[in-house]
């Protein structure tokens, strides 16, 4: 009995050193200065409210100290066309962008933004990536480039024109000066528009100084929600695609420095704002068609918009030349067309 009592309380004092390391080294975990980073978005502080600020927010506090997230604006650290070098050399650690107008040095990246008629539905987005094979591509591809990962893809707003001046016929788009996505504009330079490249917090002193025309960079809802819609006077219908294909990025340094726990939290802040602005543009855009008030809607009839379209195809198939996997993603494009218009309403209609 006495050799059992020694036992018992030799086992009790070993049991509370032990707790009495573990409370020691909590405070000393939770004293380590958190990870944090600077990342970029390719939004103005407006839209980004919207389409990745509460994402990052609800990151931030349920990180619970272990790591933060100080989020920049359009062009606030670095200039949008540099920032997937920025992002490269470390000078911040994360962007949102499209692969498109940051200049990510990849074949792919011309598919990043809007590929002309690439899409219809902002549904299509995560359909392509993650039912088609799109992200096994973009993870190819940026696995060849050295310092960025590639984190994820989501979708955001059509791509409509907001001008001043009506467009109702194909011959209205020729020489309207028009702030736009470097393929976008690549692409509408075939029907007589002038690309301009500005910074986005220029755009609206442009559009009130003539030095613009128009917009084909987003939908309804970004026009009324960043104010464009206060300097434009018309919204073309027809839009050159149904959806914004942006990504996240993050210095693969930086990434790899994060814990497992701490990735799957930010993974899932990712698909918070994917969802999000799921709902947010689909109700946006026909709210603000509907009763917005400020913008006259013009159409240009089917038939004529029709060579617009045919003409995206002999566009596409150019961009199929330039590099094997090219042509595999423009191959996927069609497959995927030709699947949604054989199942028919709701996925394509006449």
């Amino acid at each position: 009995m006495a050799k059992r009592r020694d036992f018992v309380t030799k086992a009790g004092l070993a049991t509370v050193a032990a707790v009495g390391t573990s409370t020691i080294a909590a405070p000393y975990v939770k004293a380590q200065s958190p990870i944090k980073w600077r990342m970029q978005t390719y939004a103005g502080p407006a839209l980004a409210e919207h389409v990745i600020k509460p994402s990052i927010d609800a990151f931030n506090k349920a990180a619970n100290g272990e790591m933060e997230i100080e989020l920049y604006f359009s062009d606030q650290l670095v200039p949008q066309g540099e920032l997937f070098r920025a992002v490269q050399r470390g000078t911040i650690d994360a962007c949102q962008s499209d692969d498109d107008s940051m200049a990510s040095p990849v074949d792919v990246a011309i598919f990043g933004a809007y590929f002309p008629f690439a899409s219809r539905y902002s549904l299509d987005v995560p359909a392509l990536w993650h039912g088609y094979g799109l992200k096994e591509i973009w993870e190819e591809a940026y696995g060849e480039v050295d310092g960025v990962t590639w984190l994820g893809t989501g979708s955001w707003d059509p791509c409509n024109f907001a001008t001043t001046k009506p467009i109702r016929s194909v011959a209205d788009l020729k020489g309207l000066r028009v702030f736009t996505f470097p393929t976008g504009g690549r692409f509408l330079q075939r029907f007589g528009v002038v690309p301009v490249t500005l910074p986005w917090e220029d755009i609206e002193v442009a559009m009130q100084t003539g030095e613009l025309d128009g917009i084909a960079w987003c939908g309804m809802t970004e026009l009324y929600t960043v104010g464009w819609a206060d300097v434009t006077k018309y919204y073309l219908t027809n839009n050159i695609s149904g959806a914004w294909a942006g990504s996240y990025f993050a210095n693969t340094e930086r990434w790899n420095e994060v814990p497992d726990h701490l990735k799957t939290l930010f993974q899932l802040s990712m698909d918070s704002s994917n969802y999000y602005r799921q709902h947010w543009y689909w109700w946006g855009e026909a709210h603000y068609r509907a009763t917005g008030g400020k913008l006259e809607l013009t159409t240009i009839p089917e038939g004529e918009w029709k060579q617009v379209q045919d003409e995206a195809m002999v566009f596409w198939d150019e961009i199929a030349a330039t590099s094997d996997r090219n042509a595999k993603v423009v191959q996927i494009l069609k497959d995927y067309i030709a699947v949604m218009e054989k199942a028919g309403p709701p996925y394509r209609y006449a």
